[in-house]
Formats: structure tokens, sequence, C-alpha cells
């Protein structure tokens, strides 16, 4: 079939779009993205973001990605259909939320929204969403589990997950759903009962919703993530977004807990007591001002804050595409804990508490570093700790699991979701190598049951 003659006039102007972008590189390492004082040079605007694409090539029989000294890695499941998120369940089974994103038939239309769903395709995030989550129970000598089952399905591009109690939550990519749950169950039934609706719609352009509970169970805490770059929706599609909510489990209500946070998904908590527990989460920055910026970040959450989108970045820097300006705002606006990077696509986010990986992994967090498609050289591709002292990030990322991409750039994976195992190993959902890792100190060993 030949192409339409109406195409003739845009695919020139669509290639000479993606040559544009792809020119710009960065002229700072990706490290001087990172810590409480990253380095923020002035920004470069481009058309569209830099397209410096990983193509998706999944791993070869027998290889696994590189963990670091001390460390061995395995694959606990393989054959999953786009795995993203994890949650381990009291028990020792594991869920897994094999997802993608759901129809959104008005996000980025015209040549912008064609060039950015070709990026998506070739990066991997192109398939239909599986729109289930698969148990995996035990764990056999050679480190796989010893059970695959189907958990849930029919779902909505599930992600987020949570146990209180009997009560089983999952954030689709539109609400909170309950389920009833009783321990050592394999399988649910039903649609579930819905607790709250989120933002969705024909949009909907971060559409993966994270939840954790609070310490006490009475609330739930839930991440949505912007419906644009920098607000070019307009700030009406805007509402309600770029948070993370708070909502009463018992009766659904909910409050913005805390705003400005562009993209914010994996959640945690340090302190274990109620009313003295510290929330985190890692949150994606804006694109289309050059591969030096924004970083990403790693930041504890206050209530009420405010934490600059769109208005400005890393505190009171302002970002000048959004008109008309907001000065009101941008003073508002706190700087993050600790940057995680440029376009490094930190999404993962798990406390060490309970980790049995040895001494330099004991205190701090865990982050799954999806990995740029933005950036030129490219950032993340790794699974990255954070060490904390005295309750707060401090000092250099240490890689845990690197690897990720080719000599020549391809990517065999993709790591996203990171979480600790009834065990205190380190698992973690790789999207593109369709695989869940699990990481020890020494050599696998076999959990008790």
């Amino acid at each position: 079939m030949k192409p339409s003659p109406r195409l003739f006039p845009i695919l020139p102007f669509a290639a000479a779009v993606l040559l544009a972008g792809c020119g710009e590189t960065a002229t700072l390492p990706v490290a001087a993205g990172f810590g409480p004082s990253p380095q923020l040079p002035a920004p470069h605007k481009t058309l569209l973001p830099t397209m410096n694409i990983a193509p998706a090539k999944g791993w070869s029989d027998g290889a696994r990605p590189v963990a670091a000294a001390g460390l061995s890695v395995l694959a606990y499941a393989a054959g999953l259909d786009h795995p993203r998120w994890i949650y381990v369940l009291p028990n020792g089974d594991v869920l897994v939320a094999e997802t993608n994103a759901p129809p959104k038939p008005e996000d980025g239309k015209g040549i912008r929204g064609f060039v950015m769903r070709q990026v998506m395709k070739r990066a991997g995030a192109g398939t239909p969403s599986a729109d289930r989550i698969t148990l995996l129970r035990g764990l056999r000598a050679d480190g796989t589990a010893e059970t695959k089952t189907v958990f849930l399905e029919h779902l909505s591009s599930p992600f987020g997950m949570a146990l209180v109690g009997s009560d089983f939550y999952i954030a689709n990519s539109d609400a909170v759903v309950r389920f009833a749950y009783t321990s050592g169950q394999t399988h649910l039934d039903g649609t579930g009962t819905k607790l709250v609706d989120l933002p969705a719609g024909p949009i909907n352009h971060h559409w993966t919703k994270n939840l954790i509970a609070s310490a006490d169970g009475t609330k739930l805490y839930a991440t949505v993530g912007s419906n644009s770059n920098v607000g070019e929706n307009g700030l009406a599609a805007e509402e309600g977004r770029a948070a993370i909510w708070e909502i009463d489990r018992a009766t659904g209500t909910h409050r913005i807990f805390a705003s400005g946070l562009r993209n914010p998904n994996g959640m945690a908590w340090t302190g274990a007591a109620p009313g003295s527990a510290t929330l985190w989460t890692v949150a994606n920055e804006r694109d289309e001002i050059g591969s030096d910026l924004v970083p990403d970040y790693l930041t504890s959450v206050r209530d009420g804050a405010f934490y600059g989108w769109p208005f400005s970045y890393c505190g009171q820097n302002v970002d000048a595409r959004v008109q008309p300006p907001h000065p009101e705002m941008v003073v508002k606006a706190i700087a993050p804990d600790y940057a995680l990077g440029p376009h490094t696509a930190s999404l993962g986010l798990a406390s060490s508490q309970g980790t049995s990986l040895p001494a330099p992994f004991a205190n701090g967090m865990f982050v799954g570093q999806h990995g740029s498609w933005n950036r030129r050289p490219h950032s993340g591709y790794k699974v990255i700790f954070v060490p904390f002292v005295d309750g707060r990030p401090q000092g250099d990322p240490i890689d845990v699991l690197s690897g990720f991409l080719s000599a020549d750039g391809d990517a065999f994976g993709r790591p996203v979701g990171v979480a600790i195992d009834r065990t205190g190993a380190l698992l973690v959902a790789d999207d593109v190598g369709n695989t869940i890792w699990r990481v020890t100190g020494g050599p696998p060993r076999v959990a008790a049951r």
C-alpha cells in the first residue's frame, strides 16, 4: 500500500524534527546532576526532547545484569509481560503488576504525538497492557519462584498495590479499587469495590498511579502524575494532578497532601511510629530544555508542600516556558532533598529496612532508574542505592545493578519497581527483559516456608 499523499508534506517535517532533536548533547557528566546541590546549567530549549533511544532488545539466554561487588543476581521469574511494579505480601508471596499505558487518544496529537509514539514503541513501551497481577510463590534451589499464577486480571493498567488487614487495594490508571483478601490466597475474583476515582481521561499523560498505606492503616497515599510536560495542555487539565493524594481508607474522601510533583512514582516510609514517620518519593522532572536538565529527584514529602512544577524546578529556578508566569507560586517552591540525575527516569523506590544485603546497603533507599530516551549520552538504566545518615540522604549513590545497556546502546532491560522480599533480598522488575531479578549478598539462599 502506498502512503497517502497527505503524508508527504508531513514526513519530511517529522524527519527534520527528529534530526533537530538528535543534535543536542550533555555538557556535564550525569554525576553532576546528583546529590543535594546538583549543577544546573542554563536551559537549552529544543523543539522536541533530544532523541537518543536505546532500542529494546531483551536478554539473551543466560544473560543477566551486573551486580555490585559482594552481591549476586538471578532471575526469580522470567517470561512475564511488561512487569513494572512489585508488592510483597506478609506471607512472602510476591505480586507483580504486568501493565502498560491505557488508551489515551487525546495524548499527543499531530506530529509531536506521532514522533513520541514511535519513540516509546522503540524503547519497549508500545505493547498493549496485560492488565493483570501475577503471584510468585516460594524459592527453588536455583533461585527461581516455585509457582507463578494469575492473581488478578481484567484490570485497567494496574500499578500500585497495598494490603491493609484483609483489604487489598490496587491503583488502576483511573481509580483505587478494593478486594477482600485472605492470607495465602492465590487468586482474587470480581472487579472489586471502587474506593475513589483518580484523574484519568483521554490524555492521561502520566498514567501510573502508585499506593502506600500509612503506618496506622487509616490512610492511603496515591501518586498522580501531571497531564503534560510543563502545563502545555492548560492548567485546567492538571486538576488534582502532579501531586500525592491522601485518601481516607474508610470513606474514600481525599485531599492533596503535596503538589508540584511532575511525576511521582515510588514511595517509601522512614520511621515506623504513627505520627513520626516520613514519607519519601522519587519524581521525574521536566523535559525539552537539554540533556543536563532537569534532574529527577528523591525527596521527603511534607504535608501541604509545593515542589515547583510547572512553574519552577529544583526549588525556585523559573521555567520561562510556562506562561503567564506565577511568581507567587515560585516563592512557595521547596527544593527536593536529593537529585538523581537528569532524565534517569527514577521510578522505583524501596527502603533498605529489612534487607539482608551487606553493610554498604544497610541504611538508605534503593532506586530503580528506568533509563533515558532523551539524553545524549544515556543516563539511568541501573538500580542504585542512596545512603542515608541520620534519616537524610547523604553521600554518593552506589550502583547495585548495572549492565542493562549494551556497548552499542541497545537495552537488554529497563529496571522499574524495587522491593525487599521476606528473606531480605532485593527484587527488581525489568519491563523490557520481562523478568523479576533477585539480588542477594553472596550465593542465592532458599527461603523457608
